[in-house]
């Protein structure tokens, strides 16, 4: 039985706190190394081309620590860390930097949800700075004349689109509550650095010339910055970005209200109506009237801890606590570490939980999630049953609150990008944020890339029965989400554990919660469960990271009936570890070009 008080879940028993075991440690400040060349395997609905895995060492720190996925992001985190800044002040100067540095992944065109542990009152916070659907939108914004959905990529690219942005709107409320520094100087470092340029990393260069989104070479703004004279951008080649200084200052001087109101969010609004490609609806009303919402995290034990997420409109909480549900009922920690046994139980889990998801979760102001019910511990059980020695094949929801329908089709893509950050006062921030696609819509204003988000609805609005679609297009609506920023919490709810996320489209979901079982179940520092080989299953087919030990239980997996692709998965996974001793413990993930730092 579980109830809700003002800031999470209440367990009704949890026992002693455990903390991860840890390998031996550098002392250091940042990890980094140069990638080594791989051969991308992709699926055409996952164009995010693999730039590589590098061995990253553990980082551990006293005071404060901030873990992102570019090194620039990261330095101008530490320097707001240093100059005695909360986490959501160097979370907003991460998040102005990855908008220069990263632009494929993340920015202020985009959206976010963030989790904040507030340490003096001990209570977690989550901000929902999700897009909203603009208020011309329609059920049928995605069909043709016929009432046909669109392949993925006639539904990316373009301004039909871009959803409302809401990461600011989402950092200036959580700076509003928990900020410390004055906003203006923030942004200091990324001003500077697009005034300046910035060296194209090799992971930058590499995801444009591979040419994962078309729409890059085919909208004029973007294809003039990323292929200078015609040619992409190169590795260790100046990047200038003086449209993007001129907007942050702006935002710098003015605060928020300086990208949804003004001269700006007309810019936005112009270029989004009259995209080239797929002229969407968005309005300045739209802009002026965003508004990021303080929501009910969603927490349930976890063997010794309870583990709390994103709730609706994200799916990724709900979702990993499912997962973890079903696990609960198997001693994981007895079975290999990324073994057989634990690869066929994790999938199966994964398929259920899903399917769950794919049925009940959407936007909780438009629709009734049935969270208590997914998170009841005797229907977990009772899911945790349905796994025998063999694959399931399709699962089906568990819940019969409502009638079963057709699953959406929605476009969750992977390009996306995670932090973790703790200050010196122990406050905490996992925040995970996106402009969906690899490099968004494609739409560029102001010197940044706007979101797609909007294909995170169903494109369909009914199913093949004419019942209406949970998360359908609807005017003002969010779509759903797999962004699974998380945060572990101790035995008493008084202490964080573990702040970690990740990118990766609706595999987040996956890559998350197979982090926190090599974390909790096996006993293995945040660095080493990070680096575990990724298996994923959104109950479609079981996926093995190509070229990790973990590709080597195909043969052994197929002989379980399972459907197996050895892909590349490339997660972004970037976590914080807070020891007994107060001590933190980082790490990045293998698979991009991030790092950690603290002191």
């Amino acid at each position: 039985m579980k109830s809700i008080n003002t800031s999470h879940w209440i367990l009704s028993s949890v026992a002693a706190a455990l903390i991860a075991a840890c390998s031996p440690a550098q002392n250091t400040t940042s990890t980094s190394a140069a990638p080594h060349d791989a051969e991308p395997a992709q699926e055409a609905r996952e164009p995010e081309a693999a730039t590589g895995f590098s061995d990253k060492q553990v980082v551990v720190s006293d005071r404060y620590m901030v873990t992102a996925a570019n090194p620039h992001a990261v330095e101008a985190g530490y320097k707001v860390l240093k100059a005695g800044g909360s986490a959501v002040d160097a979370a907003i100067a991460v998040q102005a930097m990855l908008g220069l540095t990263e632009p494929q992944s993340s920015g202020i065109g985009g959206g976010a949800f963030i989790l904040y542990w507030d340490n003096e009152e001990q209570k977690l916070y989550t901000v929902d700075a999700r897009e909203t659907a603009p208020m011309e939108a329609t059920e049928a914004l995605f069909l043709d004349e016929d009432g046909n959905a669109p392949s993925w990529i006639e539904a990316v690219v373009g301004g039909r689109s871009v959803g409302t942005p809401g990461v600011l709107r989402g950092l200036e409320l959580a700076h509003d509550k928990w900020g410390k520094l004055d906003w203006q100087p923030l942004f200091a470092d990324a001003i500077d650095m697009a005034e300046k340029g910035f060296e194209v990393s090799p992971r930058l260069a590499k995801l444009v010339e591979s040419e994962i989104n078309p729409g890059v070479k085919k909208m004029p703004t973007i294809s003039d910055y990323l292929f200078p004279n015609g040619q992409p951008i190169e590795a260790g080649s100046t990047l200038v970005n003086q449209d993007y200084a001129d907007s942050l200052s702006l935002i710098a001087e003015q605060g928020a209200d300086a990208f949804y109101q003004g001269p700006l969010a007309k810019d936005i609004v112009d270029a989004v109506r009259n995209s080239p490609i797929a002229p969407g609806v968005l309005s300045t009303q739209d802009l002026a009237e965003y508004q990021a919402v303080i929501r009910e995290p969603v927490c349930d034990a976890y063997r010794q801890y309870q583990v709390c997420g994103m709730g609706p409109p994200s799916s990724g909480g709900l979702t990993t606590l499912q997962t973890l549900g079903i696990l609960q009922n198997y001693d994981v920690s007895s079975w290999s570490v990324n073994g057989e046994t634990f690869a066929h139980h994790f999938t199966q889990a994964s398929r259920l939980a899903f399917a769950d998801r794919n049925q009940w979760i959407a936007d909780p102001d438009f629709v009734s999630v049935p969270t208590a019910g997914m998170l009841n511990d005797d229907y977990l059980a009772k899911r945790a049953k349905q796994i025998d020695e063999n694959d399931m094949e399709k699962a089906k929801p568990g819940l019969y609150l409502k009638p079963e329908y057709e699953q959406d089709i929605a476009y969750e893509l992977p390009n996306t990008s995670h932090m973790s950050i703790v200050d010196s006062e122990g406050n905490v921030i996992s925040m995970t944020t996106s402009i969906e696609m690899g490099f968004g819509s494609t739409v560029m204003a102001g010197g940044f890339i706007l979101n797609n988000q909007l294909t995170d609805f169903s494109l369909t609005p009914m199913d093949k029965a004419g019942r209406k679609i949970a998360n359908r297009v609807q005017p003002g609506k969010r779509p759903r989400s797999s962004m699974s920023p998380t945060i572990v919490l101790n035995e008493s709810g008084s202490q964080v554990v573990h702040a970690l996320g990740s990118p990766g489209g609706s595999r987040i979901i996956n890559y998350v919660t197979q982090t926190l079982v090599g974390l909790i179940d096996w006993d293995l520092n945040m660095q080493q469960a990070i680096d575990l080989g990724h298996v994923t299953n959104r109950n479609d087919y079981t996926a093995l990271e190509k070229g990790r030990d973990i590709a080597e239980l195909e043969s052994a997996l197929e002989k379980r009936g399972h459907e197996v692709k050895v892909i590349d998965l490339n997660s972004g996974v970037h976590g914080i570890t807070v020891l007994p001793n107060g001590q933190l413990q980082g790490g990045a993930d293998p698979r991009r070009e991030g790092i950690v730092m603290g002191q």
